[in-house]
């Protein structure tokens, strides 16, 4: 007997490679000629009252003549990896003949609905979203602007993802714009799109308002970053041509443009975080970002780390990643790579691209490594396992996960820096890492995609030595990191503290707390801290030191004024019975993980740093 779920594989596997001829002649025609004889789902999108954060979606679906159909929306959506329900913002969905007559709908799970078509060739659909997670995952709907991602606003046919999907947007008065990276149907008026399937869809998020919009050509690909929230404040012609120098570094990085067009929309709605696309992104930022060069820095590696997902991860990508199940959780050891060596070439791409400074960059890969140092988690998980266990881990953090997980961002980027290291060293100067990207995207781009061992193996290839052992120590267990050959190879090193005076030595007992409601809360207690060996709990309210009350503005200076090795005893409120908790304070950990060159540095250690910095 065939296993149903090899058979939905296959099939699944079909579909994708018919969707990569679908997008081609999309890009050459303007329509998918190869798709043209299937049936589209077509979707048109109003905004009745945007200040009461609903899109109400209207669908006419094709039924090939089936007496029944099934609809699906999505539960999780690509590079985000969390079941997030988005049918439960689903309301008021009605079915209807062509003829207006009602047809019956029943819910048979809980993203999925069937509907008695009465053999009609097409059904009519409505449906209500709400949009209020002002996230780069969700939707957002308001008087001045609507943010629609497609999982969680388009409900599809569940056993036929791979037809167009056409959708349409009635923008409300004063709205004047709408764009994504969908290829426009201008046969059907200035805000119709046409997606060559689901998985297109789903990864073409659309803004539509009254956006800054900024035009440029990369390598005569054009390239656009929509604004929408400049208020003014935000410096959107100065943006625009930093973003056009990430974009231009990352091509010539890469060595090709892999899409026919690329849209930055970025959100401008003191909101954070990017998610990546084929051909776009969407970011979100504080209008006040531009002000400050620490922020803007953030900022511009967002901007770089979005974009280098265009080649490494939505084309480059494990083979666990793809034909996408929207319905289940999809498990892969190999988000280090994925998230991990983009976060290592963010800040670096910033610098090769001469918009920050050595100094900037040693700093921001210096606060990658004091982060991954700093998390007594990284003892417990190895970063293989940090990224399988994604789903029920990284993305559902707790008070205790310091203490007992990895991020495979930050662990994958200080990874990243010791193997192009490692490759340099192996090879005199000769490969490195962006060789090994270039090799395995040129490899593994296709419909596939690469399993964990072969990318290893290419490793090995660029490399020209076996790395097997050091990838086992760097990805499948928690031996702590060497960082002695990348360092001697770049003449850098980890500064060490300024020498004090013992008796200036601030005292620390480790734990994190906040200040709610005018109490003093514990909020995190870090493993093998002073704290934690005290008994401290999270929530515990902290009341006062021996004998005399601690306002919640005093606890910080009153435990650093408090001399290392000196016993205390706390009085804290846990749930309402005060009890009082013995602690010994401790002096705080050093922390040397700030990279500056050495001294002495030789005139090969300066040029392989000077080669690494600018990738020439």
């Amino acid at each position: 007997m065939t296993d149903p779920h090899c058979r939905r594989q296959t099939t699944k596997r079909r579909w994708a490679a018919f969707s990569v001829v679908a997008t081609l002649a999309a890009t050459l025609l303007g329509v998918p000629v190869l798709t043209q004889s299937v049936e589209p789902i077509v979707y048109t999108v109003r905004f009745p009252e945007p200040h009461t954060h609903y899109a109400v979606v209207d669908a006419q679906i094709p039924t090939g003549g089936r007496d029944r159909i099934e609809l699906m929306m999505a539960v999780w959506t690509p590079g985000s990896y969390l079941v997030r329900e988005f049918a439960r913002h689903i309301e008021g969905l009605s079915a209807r003949s062509p003829e207006g007559a009602p047809l019956a709908i029943q819910k048979t799970r809980k993203n999925r609905w069937t509907i008695e078509t009465g053999g009609a060739p097409s059904i009519e659909l409505s449906y209500r979203v709400y949009g209020r997670e002002m996230s780069v995952r969700t939707n957002w709907v308001e008087s001045d602007f609507a943010m629609l991602n497609g999982a969680p606003t388009f409900l599809t046919l569940a056993d036929d993802a791979s037809r167009p999907h056409d959708v349409t947007l009635e923008l409300p008065e004063g709205w004047t714009q709408s764009r994504t990276g969908l290829a426009r149907r201008t046969d059907r008026g200035p805000h119709a799109y046409r997606a060559a399937d689901f998985d297109s869809l789903v990864d073409s998020p659309i803004v539509a308002g009254n956006p800054a919009v900024y035009e440029f050509t990369v390598e005569g690909t054009p390239h656009v970053l929509v604004n929408m929230g400049e208020s003014g404040v935000w410096n959107g012609p100065a943006s625009a041509t930093d973003v056009e120098k990430i974009a231009a570094e990352l091509v010539r990085l890469w060595g090709e443009t892999p899409y026919d067009r690329y849209v930055f929309l970025n959100m401008i709605t003191e909101a954070g975080g990017g998610l990546e696309h084929r051909n776009s992104t969407l970011l979100m930022t504080s209008r006040w970002a531009t002000s400050a060069r620490s922020s803007y820095l953030r900022w511009l590696a967002l901007v770089s780390h979005e974009q280098f997902h265009a080649w490494n991860v939505k084309r480059l990508r494990p083979i666990e990643l793809g034909p996408f199940d929207y319905e289940n959780e999809v498990h892969t050891e190999s988000l280090w790579v994925v998230e991990g060596i983009t976060s290592y070439y963010a800040d670096l791409v910033v610098r090769r691209a001469d918009l920050s400074t050595t100094e900037e960059y040693l700093e921001a890969l210096s606060r990658q490594i004091r982060g991954l140092q700093t998390t007594p988690g990284r003892q417990v998980q190895p970063v293989a396992l940090a990224s399988y266990d994604a789903w029920i881990k990284y993305y559902r953090a707790d008070e205790n996960s310091p203490n007992t997980s990895v991020s495979y961002y930050t662990k994958g980027a200080v990874i990243g820096f010791l193997l192009d290291m490692r490759i340099r060293a192996a090879t005199g100067g000769r490969n490195s890492l962006d060789d090994l990207m270039r090799l395995a995207y040129e490899r593994f781009s296709g419909p596939r995609g690469y399993t964990p061992e072969q990318f290893r193996t290419v490793a090995d290839e660029v490399a020209g030595v076996d790395l097997s052992a050091w990838f086992a120590r760097a990805l499948d267990s928690t031996e702590e990191l060497d960082y002695d050959e990348a360092l001697s190879w770049l003449g850098l090193e980890f500064a060490e503290d300024a020498d004090e005076p013992d008796d200036d030595e601030e005292g620390w007992i480790g734990l994190v707390t906040r200040v709610a409601d005018g109490r003093r809360l514990v909020a995190q207690v870090r493993r093998d801290t002073p704290g934690y060996v005290a008994g401290f709990n999270v929530g515990d309210e902290i009341l006062g030191i021996n004998d005399y009350r601690v306002l919640p503005a005093e606890w910080n200076d009153r435990v650093s004024q408090t001399p290392p090795g000196t016993g205390i005893s706390v009085l804290v409120s846990r749930r309402g019975a005060l009890m009082r908790l013995a602690a010994t304070i401790d002096s705080r950990p050093s922390e040397h993980w700030d990279l500056t060159p050495v001294d002495e540095a030789s005139a090969a250690q300066e040029q392989q740093r000077e080669s690494w910095l600018t990738g020439r």
